[in-house]
């Protein structure tokens, strides 16, 4: 949840859903025994909601194969009420945005085969403080939701008075088992409690076990850090859910989304879309469509995934399936691309002479002796799905991998290596390979190569220096191909990299409020110049405040953040007040300076209400600096962080 003024404000995202309380489960069978798919209003649209859009979304849902896929929930989240109640105690549906009511719209959307979701606060309003809660009133609102045809309650946690998080969520449990309709419960509670310990007690389906996601590679991997060791408490009929999906609204990249709705399905989460479903594009419908990777998230077996290895900026996560096969996952957090492999082993997998190996983005079949690799772009992943097989019965599993590196100096050369590797039980002949580098930019040497073959279990590689010509734009694009043959017919891969094109900064004093980035991942929003971070907006930030100083410039931030800047050598300082801002009435981080991976200065924790602390680094020969905020300890949700006025004292350009 977002705060405001020491209040909590956006929704807590995308999950709405009400339920039955584990003593039901001997009466009859919960809502869902498989994780819930559908569509929540929150991330794209906040309280811009109205009962045209819910229907069109509805509409959409049908029309794009999102039903026949197994999305079935149409969720609405915050403001869909009037400010006050009516005289005998019940919600209003907003007489403008909803005139027709709830029940004509659950109607509606169960006319298209679909069903209807809604969402209050187990407090005295909601988190954007447009509706009332429903905290002592969860009989009259579980039996208005019941009457109303809803199937799905998403139960946020904002304005709760302090009261205890079981007894506030048990007794909504309970109010929706006496109703006697089936709905889904999900508790947005934020983690703050363990709900994953106590969910199902309460009667839930589903718990929150983070804060709100945001449309940020930063925020995306904080959540999914915090999934590591609550495996063990979901299964069928009780996840967890660590937020909806941001698939498709433009945050962040096509190759993270993947990543992002891998790791979920791996996780067994519910897989609630939040982009406008009514405009979706081509490769977003991939994502979120993907039969295989839904079959994984929706496997009957219910065995949630989970990170066997952790290299870094590398990863490896893994689960059972229900037919006794595995699926990994192989996960580049690195801005440069990776090979990574693991063994069939180490997921899990039986021991057996050969596997089985179908790759879930392309649904290409392979063999392998055992060993799983791919070559990963930054952010980027590899799903596959691996059964025993004592038989050669596909072709070799094969991986083309680019070494390149994470920025290119628009004045000085570097290397990119392309690699074969045959991990299968039969040869690859007849290979060729070809280097593809962007305008501007020369590679020494012919770009195509020949490799008569590749023997199990061997590989092959060359490498390129690449050298500046008259470089021109913000990237620089290296790609490889590679056609060649095998017992099973002609194959080709492909592997694609990019990194941004760097130059110092000029001589000077630099404000970094003007600097160009080679990264910003910020925990919330995009990161702010010269104002504080504000709210998930753009421009959006007031003027900086520490302590009630204020601030003319510097940047503004959310934990957790790091932005990243290319010095080349040449700057002799960085200097910057930090602290948190004033804007929330909470919050708590601590700030890092980091020079070519060494930590050169960094604070301890500093709460909201202190005075900013000076930092003055020196930086004689760092090539790229990092500024780093994390959280203080005490969760997300206020850590509203400034850079003020950060400079760099540089003497070459």
């Amino acid at each position: 949840m977002r705060r405001l003024a020491g209040t909590l404000v956006a929704a807590c995202t995308l999950t709405a859903l009400c339920a039955v309380p584990a003593a039901a489960a001997a009466e009859s069978p919960p809502p869902v025994t498989t994780p819930p798919m559908g569509w929540n209003s929150w991330n794209k649209f906040g309280c811009d909601i109205t009962e045209e859009l819910i229907r069109e979304t509805a509409d959409a849902m049908v029309s794009s194969g999102m039903k026949a896929a197994g999305y079935q929930y149409v969720n609405i989240d915050d403001c869909w009420a009037e400010k006050n109640r009516t005289p005998d105690g019940k919600y209003a549906p907003h007489r403008t945005r909803f005139p027709s009511g709830i029940k004509a719209l659950a109607d509606y959307v169960h006319g298209k085969g679909l069903k209807l979701g809604i969402y209050t606060s187990a407090g005295t309003e909601t988190c954007a403080r447009t509706m009332p809660g429903s905290l002592d009133h969860e009989e009259v609102d579980a039996r208005t939701f019941a009457d109303w045809g809803v199937d799905y309650l998403k139960y946020d946690n904002c304005h709760n008075q302090g009261r205890p998080a079981l007894e506030r969520y048990t007794k909504m449990g309970e109010a929706l088992k006496k109703t006697g309709r089936p709905i889904v419960y999900a508790l947005c509670e934020w983690g703050e409690n363990k709900p994953w310990e106590w969910g199902k007690s309460a009667g839930a389906q589903l718990w929150r076990t983070t804060g709100d996601i945001s449309d940020t590679w930063s925020s995306m991997t904080s959540l999914l850090d915090q999934q590591v060791g609550l495996e063990g408490y979901a299964g069928p009929g009780g996840w967890n859910d660590p937020d909806m999906l941001e698939v498709g609204n433009g945050g962040m990249t096509d190759t993270e989304y993947r990543s992002h709705f891998a790791l979920w399905s791996l996780l067994n989460a519910p897989l609630l879309a939040g982009n406008d479903l009514r405009s979706m594009s081509d490769a977003t419908k991939k994502i979120l469509m993907n039969k295989d990777l839904l079959a994984v998230d929706q496997d009957w077996g219910g065995e949630q995934g989970r990170k066997v290895r952790d290299d870094g900026d590398t990863e490896v996560w893994a689960k059972p399936m229900s037919d006794g096969s595995n699926v990994v996952v192989l996960f580049n957090r690195g801005g440069a691309p990776a090979t990574l492999s693991a063994t069939a082993a180490e997921i899990g997998a039986p021991a057996a002479s050969g596997y089985r190996v179908r790759d879930l983005w392309t649904g290409a079949e392979t063999e392998s002796t055992g060993t799983l690799r791919a070559g990963l772009p930054s952010h980027g992943s590899a799903v596959f799905r691996v059964w025993p097989s004592n038989q050669p019965n596909a072709a070799p599993h094969t991986t083309l991998s680019l070494t390149s590196p994470e920025y290119a100096a628009v004045d000085k050369p570097f290397t990119t290596t392309l690699r074969v590797f045959n991990d299968g039980r039969t040869p690859v002949r007849s290979g060729v390979v070809k280097l593809a580098v962007g305008a501007g930019w020369k590679p020494d040497g012919d770009t195509e190569a020949r490799i008569p073959a590749v023997a199990p279990g061997k590989s092959w590689e060359r490498t390129w220096t690449v050298r500046p010509s008259s470089p021109g734009g913000d990237r620089v694009e290296v790609s490889g191909r590679f056609g060649y043959r095998t017992s099973w017919g002609a194959r080709s891969l492909s592997v694609d990299g990019s990194a941004p094109v760097v130059k110092p900064p000029a001589a000077g004093t630099n404000a970094l409020s003007k600097a160009v980035f080679m990264t910003a991942d910020n925990g919330y929003g995009p990161v702010e110049r010269g104002t504080s971070n504000g709210e998930s907006k753009a421009g959006d930030g007031h003027r900086m405040s520490i302590g009630g100083v204020t601030y003319d410039d510097g940047l503004g931030v959310h934990a957790p953040s790091k932005v990243r800047l290319y010095l080349g050598g040449g700057c002799a300082s960085f200097t910057s007040s930090v602290g948190v801002d004033d804007e929330k009435a909470g919050g708590s981080v601590a700030f890092e300076v980091v020079g070519d991976g060494k930590r050169l200065a960094n604070t301890g924790v500093l709460k909201r209400g202190q005075a900013a602390e000076k930092l003055s680094v020196p930086l004689s020969g760092v090539q790229v600096l990092d500024l780093v905020v994390t959280d203080g300890g005490d969760g997300v949700d206020s850590d509203h962080a400034d850079w003020a006025g950060a400079t760099l004292r540089c003497s070459s350009s």
